[in-house]
């Protein structure tokens, strides 16, 4: 029987179709449009295909237009540079001929040096947390018709929020949430697996963070909340099968936009990864 999991891996595995050009199918996870952590990932691993040797440590990527869930994804990649410690590439996700998304990734090789990192906070472990998954089929009859077993479904990244809120009764609270992520079984030894893994994981509820302080969610009517930017900076190994603290924070929102950055932290209390993205947070009249 196919797994999730694996059916995920094998999604964000683009093909290559000719020279510095890959391929990539598209998930429909219920959303009106390809959920963007699908996009991040496909177009590191699409970039990590023309570099040898070197990690990734950085992206930066703008979400350009929506993409449609029932048309693949083609992958351009420009090898900018390649130098003695870094290597650049450039990739642009197209569908139709046209740009949906553009991203800048950097690659390093490892080097000794300074070491300090921010504190992990703390907080409740996962042990005997109910995931997002469970708490969704406990009121799955609340979920919209059309969207109900998309968010009922099984999914490849297990995730337990500390405090959640109802999304259908949100109250307003401090623009900081929490949650545990981890894959829901043993992910292959590949370290950009591992990456674009949680590349893909990274967008999964960090535009909300914005909407906390207002009293609303992204299931409240008239609300349009969607991926704008995204970067990422990957500080230290870690694997996505071993349990990760997730901390979202939002300092600002304004002009319909809002500012949401994240750390993400090992079980031992390394800071493996920074996250930052700015989010649309429309509320239609």
């Amino acid at each position: 029987m196919s797994n999730v999991l694996d059916d995920l891996i094998k999604l964000l595995d683009v093909k290559l179709v000719e020279t510095d050009a890959f391929l990539g199918q598209s998930q429909d996870l219920g959303f009106p449009n390809v959920f963007g952590g699908q996009v991040l990932g496909q177009a590191l691993m699409a970039a990590s295909k023309t570099v040898d040797g070197r990690g990734v440590h950085s992206l930066h990527g703008y979400f350009l237009r929506p993409g449609l869930v029932s048309e693949p994804i083609y992958y351009e990649v420009d090898q900018i540079r390649t130098g003695r410690s870094f290597s650049t590439r450039r990739v642009v996700a197209k569908q139709g001929g046209r740009a949906i998304f553009n991203m800048s990734i950097s690659f390093h090789n490892e080097e000794l040096g300074f070491e300090h990192q921010a504190q992990k906070p703390s907080v409740p472990g996962p042990d005997g947390m109910p995931s997002e998954l469970e708490r969704a089929r406990k009121i799955k009859d609340q979920i919209p018709a059309k969207i109900r077993e998309k968010f009922t479904c099984d999914r490849p990244i297990e995730i337990r929020v500390i405090d959640p809120v109802d999304p259908f009764n949100p109250h307003k609270r401090p623009a900081k949430k929490y949650s545990w992520i981890k894959a829901i079984h043993d992910v292959p030894d590949n370290p950009m697996i591992h990456l674009a893994l949680l590349a893909y994981a990274s967008d999964f509820g960090l535009a909300t963070a914005a909407l906390l302080p207002h009293g609303v969610s992204f299931l409240s009517p008239k609300m349009q909340v969607a991926s704008l930017d995204h970067a990422m900076w990957f500080h230290r190994p870690f694997r996505i099968d071993d349990w990760l603290l997730y901390e979202k924070e939002s300092p600002s929102a304004s002009n319909s936009r809002g500012f949401n950055r994240g750390s993400i932290f090992g079980s031992d209390g390394s800071l493996v990864a920074s996250v930052a993205q700015e989010s649309l947070i429309r509320q239609r009249d």
